[in-house]
């Protein structure tokens, strides 16, 4: 395992000490998270940890249920207490970018059914302003190079829609993600997240504004948990 493997498993792992006995807990998407969700089936395996899961993608569930995590559906619950996710990049105000696994639409519905959200990274992904990793943009595929052209005009930067060989990129909703390069040049995110969500064809973007309580920060020099001070922890 490579330092920057190591780095995600130390944080995804650090992120269970949040999940106790009796919880209802979103299961994020990436290759951090990957992490935290082995390690909440060894506990429900070893410990008798008894937990309900609501996976955000099928990569997700398949792995949740491969490691023995009961799963619900996220509409048979009044609400989860908390997700535990990744993130592509979180700036000082705990503003995130997040999509870069193509999950950006079921992660934010269920970020936003949680009581609380704790997000796990190394810290490569601590930044002063959003944007260098880019915006990650769920788009119909209907007319998706018109969104494509409509975007890029409004944001005044390249947009390319994902691929994969030939074709596009598809989310597990049968959408398009389109990435937007804009830079980190994001000052005002709430605005931008907006402005993008106001464009016919999108779906949703990958700024989860407002919902981080808390972030698992793995470094060189061990792990430390960032608590937001305007959060819900």
């Amino acid at each position: 395992m490579n330092n920057a493997e190591a780095l995600k498993k130390i944080a995804g792992e650090a992120a269970c000490e949040f999940v106790k006995t009796g919880m209802r807990v979103g299961l994020g998407t990436g290759s951090t998270v990957k992490y935290t969700v082995l390690e909440l089936g060894r506990r429900i395996k070893e410990e008798g940890l008894d937990i309900v899961g609501v996976p955000t993608s099928v990569a997700t569930q398949n792995l949740a249920t491969e490691v023995g995590i009961p799963l619900v559906e996220l509409g048979s619950l009044d609400g989860l207490d908390i997700v535990i996710d990744g993130t592509d990049e979180f700036d000082p105000h705990f503003q995130l970018i997040k999509g870069g696994g193509a999950a950006l639409l079921r992660e934010k519905i269920v970020a936003q059914q949680s009581a609380a959200m704790v997000v796990v990274a190394d810290d490569r992904k601590q930044v002063d302003c959003l944007g260098a990793f880019g915006i990650p943009i769920e788009i119909t595929p209907f007319a998706c190079d018109v969104t494509v052209s409509v975007l890029a005009s409004m944001l005044n930067c390249n947009v390319d829609l994902r691929t994969d060989g030939d074709a596009h990129v598809l989310t597990d909703n049968g959408n398009c993600i389109a990435d937007a390069r804009i830079g980190p040049t994001i000052n005002d995110p709430i605005a931008t997240e907006a402005n993008i969500l106001n464009v016919a064809g999108v779906v949703q973007v990958g700024l989860f504004n407002n919902m981080c309580d808390a972030v698992v920060l793995a470094s060189g020099d061990g792990v430390q948990t960032l608590m937001n001070p305007k959060g819900r922890l």
